[in-house]
């Protein structure tokens, strides 16, 4: 089996195995009005790998209002191991950090990695049709 594949089967596994809310676009929006370039806060998170720290630039959202698989309201606290899923109206789907994601000019932006500040995105909100929220339980930790 090549390497890719049991990654990509691996990856499967640790996402499956996590309990995803979903968040209506328009929920959504409402709930990161706050969320701008201009409210973020740096904040300093342990590095799992390493002993060395993770600084970065971060939301100010508390907790989110999500919608568990039975549609019920559920409260999820915002941590530096929330992950993001985003389908795009094209049918691609990318990952966040939900801690790092910004509201601007309803333009969502947000990283994609803990170790690198340089691999962001940004996808327009009225090209979003889901988004799936999740703690991946990776082990992440506010310092600050």
């Amino acid at each position: 089996m090549h390497r890719s594949k049991i990654v990509g089967i691996g990856l499967f596994l640790i996402i499956s195995s996590c309990t995803t809310y979903t968040i209506p676009i328009e929920s959504f929006r409402n709930q990161m009005m706050k969320a701008t370039s201009k409210n973020v806060t740096e904040v300093e998170i342990n590095n799992p790998l390493l002993s060395k720290t993770i600084k970065y630039l971060s939301n100010n959202i508390d907790k989110l209002i999500v919608t568990d698989k039975n549609g019920n309201r559920a409260y999820l606290h915002n941590s530096p191991s929330i992950e993001m899923r985003i389908t795009h109206s094209n049918g691609k789907k990318y990952l966040f950090y939900f801690d790092t994601v910004i509201l601007e000019n309803n333009t969502l932006k947000g990283g994609r990695s803990r170790f690198s500040k340089n691999l962001t995105r940004a996808i327009p909100i009225d090209s979003i049709v889901k988004i799936e929220i999740q703690n991946s339980g990776k082990n992440f930790k506010y310092l600050n």
